[in-house]
């Protein structure tokens, strides 16, 4: 066996026989042996060369490992990295995702976060996402370790995506490392690998989220323009007339009007100012009745009218539900882009010959604001963030149901 790791090298795998020699001295001992029917097919050779951080990296070694929760088998893959003047370093993967990780250069510190345990490492918190047992259960090639299948350490998992870090201890040593999160592609370009990555399947422990940072822009978006729609709408208010220019409460009885012609006309009012629309306001005081207003704007001078109609109704009562009640007494009518000039309303009420009297009031307004349009405009300034804070959301939910603190 050619040995890359040079005098680094403490124990090496045959790729051939799968056989765990241990290197460390010239008096080579078999240390372990184990059936071909495990072997496990690098994705990436060993003895391929790839760039990573601007320095060229060879794959010495190889190595699969699996843990077991609630019955159910979990593994991934390790690849050893080697250069001579930066030592070591490496790649694993699990169901297409990809991390570039390195021995951590000093202890991270305790801590918590959102109340959980949590790491501190070079000024970044990493939340706690995963404990457990992890079994080597192949391995090819060469390692700077007496390595082993069979050999079992306790593993902890920390997040802060797209960053990860990670302790493995036995009895006599714990060793962290700090990893970040690749592309398959990124990685097929690093090495030159021929045909395509394995797609990545799920959400991974540190994959960065397609959503990172996108809600917070969005709602900043959102808020400016809800500003700059209160700005217009107050800005309308302000210019609008809003002017009462008739007023008149009138009495109507239904058995009277059945009788003869109920329609009338109402005094003459000044519409003034600018082309605007005009509001009509009927009041009324029904109750359990209904009555409907046939109705004309029209123009003293010059005879054009404007014919718009309105229904009002208005029930109550109660049932095993409770009270309850049905229509408004209330109703108007916006006649729009009406010139200034000298007006009368000409009024025609109808209801039920049998309702009785009904009192109603009349109120006519020049130019009064109308923002109904601007409404309808307030949701599409809220959907997309709350569209994007739910994918978030679930982008996250996904991630962490795969944790040990998942909701379930």
């Amino acid at each position: 066996m050619e040995l890359r790791g040079f005098q680094h090298t403490r124990s090496a795998v045959c790729i051939q026989c799968l056989t765990v020699l241990d290197t460390s001295s010239d008096q080579v001992k078999i240390l372990q042996r184990f059936d071909k029917q495990d072997r496990v097919r690098p994705i990436i050779p060993l003895g391929t060369r790839g760039k990573l951080h601007g320095t060229t990296y060879e794959v010495i070694g190889f190595m699969v490992r699996t843990i077991t929760v609630e019955g159910v088998q979990y593994s991934w893959h390790e690849y050893l990295l080697f250069n001579p003047y930066k030592g070591f370093r490496y790649l694993t993967t699990y169901e297409g995702h990809w991390n570039d990780v390195v021995p951590c250069h000093g202890l991270p510190e305790p801590a918590t976060s959102h109340g959980k345990p949590a790491r501190k490492y070079l000024d970044v918190v990493y939340r706690h996402f995963q404990n457990a047992v992890a079994e080597t259960t192949f391995v090819m090639g060469e390692f700077p370790w007496a390595v082993r299948v069979g050999e079992k350490v306790e593993t902890d998992d920390y997040v802060a995506p797209p960053y990860i870090l990670s302790s493995e201890s036995d009895k006599k040593e714990v060793n962290w490392s700090h990893g970040t999160y690749m592309t398959g592609a990124e990685v097929w370009r690093h090495f030159s690998l021929p045909g395509q990555p394995p797609p990545a399947q799920g959400v991974f422990a540190n994959q960065p989220s397609p959503h990172g940072g996108k809600p917070a822009r969005m709602w900043r978006t959102a808020l400016g323009l809800l500003g700059l729609w209160l700005v217009v709408v107050i800005v309308m208010g302000v210019m609008a007339q809003n002017k009462l220019v008739f007023e008149q409460t009138y009495d109507f009885n239904g058995r009277a009007a059945a009788l003869g012609e109920a329609s009338f006309v109402t005094p003459v009012f000044e519409l003034g100012g600018r082309t605007s629309g005009v509001d009509v306001e009927i009041l009324t005081d029904l109750s359990n009745n209904w009555a409907v207003f046939n109705l004309a704007l029209i123009n003293e001078e010059t005879g054009q009218g404007y014919d718009f109609g309105k229904d009002v109704s208005y029930y109550s009562g109660r049932d095993s539900d409770g009270d309850w009640t049905e229509g408004s007494r209330r109703e108007s009518v916006t006649v729009p882009q009406v010139p200034s000039g000298r007006y009368y309303l000409r009024v025609e009420p109808e209801m039920d010959a049998s309702g009785g009297m009904m009192k109603y009031t009349l109120r006519v307004r020049r130019d009064a604001p109308h923002v109904g349009w601007l409404l309808v405009a307030l949701p599409f300034l809220l959907i997309p963030p709350v569209v994007t804070t739910l994918r978030s959301a679930a982008f996250e939910g996904a991630r962490w149901a795969e944790s040990d603190y998942a909701p379930s």
